[in-house]
């Protein structure tokens, strides 16, 4: 497989080690950033030649069959564009998906009609502390599960809560219809540059059967990231930076009592897990775009975007909940990293 890596940051980077893991071909490498371009050509023994300036040059020069578009998020779509328009046949952009909703459209258009199959790096359901909790929420033990709830330290919600949003989607198998948001106005410093924006806060996302996702990612917040999923008869608690898991549910003799009797006798249960590692996910959503079989798509990616639109919209509408249909603004830009 020959394949080219747009961006060569910290993602960047990841993605050429999972590629080499892989054993294919890298046959170019493109940033605009001269010593990171470096510093990845060294370190993965590319040579001058395979490093590129250019996406151009390298799409015309390399023929790459796959490409990993890794730059920040307003790159994402001229990039990928680019890459289904010049013949690779796999891409694989980076989240958040687009930098608006039009250009989430016209990505998926692209690639469609040029025969590219097209994947955004939502990870989630090849991580196994999701995997764990999708195994434990559809036991009979949980009950029916009604919502996740994550709090956590500062961190952004377009490269943080979009996972979130795909955690939603993918477990309750329902797109996000609903948004209500209360964004901070304290900015969130960023690595990549003052031009990217981030905003963190508090968020509320419904589907139409009423599974509940909510966030608290305060600015006045600085330590952990715990998620906890509840059930009828059930509740899961994860630390997912140390990957401990703590189980809660009532016994068989007394699950069908009201939800009222949230009493009643526990029965608790832990599990350890390794800690998040965001290499071997990677790899597992390369491998499932070029098998085709159950890869996050440019839908799942938009879905993401268009959640993340809305709360943008409700907060600046005095926080009242905004749908995630066809009303969003679609070429409203936002300054996400």
């Amino acid at each position: 497989m020959r394949v080219a890596v747009f961006g060569t940051g910290r993602m960047g980077v990841r993605h050429l080690q999972v590629v080499r893991e892989l054993g294919w071909d890298i046959v170019g490498i493109l940033d605009q950033h001269e010593p990171a371009l470096a510093a990845a050509g060294k370190q993965f023994g590319i040579p001058a030649g395979r490093q590129y300036r250019e996406a151009q040059h390298l799409t015309e020069q390399a023929h790459p069959e796959c490409v990993i578009v890794a730059t920040t998020a307003p790159g994402h779509g001229p990039l990928t564009c680019l890459a289904a328009k010049t013949g690779a046949r796999y891409i694989l952009c980076e989240k958040p998906m687009a930098s608006s909703l039009a250009e989430c459209d016209q990505m998926i258009a692209t690639c469609e009609s040029h025969g590219a199959r097209l994947a955004v790096n939502h990870q989630t359901r090849f991580m196994p502390q999701y995997l764990a909790a999708q195994r434990i929420l559809q036991s009979e033990d949980f009950g029916p599960w009604t919502s996740i709830t994550v709090v956590a330290g500062n961190m952004g919600l377009a490269m943080n809560g979009v996972h979130y949003f795909e955690l939603l989607r993918w477990l309750s198998g329902e797109r996000p219809s609903e948004v209500t948001a209360w964004l901070s106005d304290d900015p969130i410093p960023n690595p990549r540059g003052a031009q990217f924006k981030d905003a963190s806060g508090a968020i509320r996302v419904t589907t139409a059967s009423g599974k509940r996702l909510y966030m608290d990612l305060g600015a006045d917040q600085g330590h952990g990231i715990r998620t906890v999923y509840a059930g009828r008869t059930g509740m899961l608690v994860v630390d997912e930076l140390s990957g401990k898991i703590q189980l809660a549910v009532r016994g068989p003799e007394h699950r069908e009592l009201p939800t009222a009797r949230y009493g009643m006798e526990s029965h608790d249960s832990s599990l350890q897990l390794e800690p998040a590692d965001s290499v071997a996910p990677t790899r597992a959503v390369l491998e499932a775009l070029i098998a085709d079989r159950e890869y996050p798509t440019g839908d799942d990616g938009r879905t993401a975007v268009a959640t993340l639109v809305a709360a943008h919209v409700s907060h600046r509408q005095s926080h009242r909940a905004v749908g995630t249909d066809g009303a969003l603004p679609r070429e409203l830009r936002f300054p996400y990293p």
